[in-house]
This record gives structure tokens, sequence and C-alpha cells, in this order.
């Protein structure tokens, strides 16, 4: 289960500040409701896969 800052504390900071596991952990649920996103959502949704991107992707231990 996910432990890591809430999602309205991290919407108020760059994707950049995020730890690996929270971007893990968005990632999945915003993956899970991309049918139902507005603009807004997507836009999130693809800062979050950009920066996984940039740090080589999330490998799973």
């Amino acid at each position: 289960m996910y432990s890591g800052r809430d999602f309205t504390e991290l919407s108020m900071m760059s994707v950049t500040d995020w730890h690996t596991n929270e971007l893990a952990y968005f990632h999945e649920c915003l993956k899970q409701m991309t049918p139902y996103l507005n603009s807004e959502g997507v836009q999130i949704r693809q800062d979050v896969v950009e920066e996984i991107e940039s740090r080589g992707g999330i490998h799973k231990a």
C-alpha cells in the first residue's frame, strides 16, 4: 500500500521533485483512469510519464 505524500501536495510541486515511488504509484492510478481524465489530468499523466522516462524508467526490485 502507498504511504507517501498525497496527490494534493504533489500537484503543487514539479514532478521533478517527486520521489520514484510517488511517480510509480500515481502513474498506475492515472493510467487506470485515463478514459475519465480531463485535459489537465492528461497533461499531468504525460508529465509523470516523461519524468519516469527521463529517470530511465522504473525498475522493480
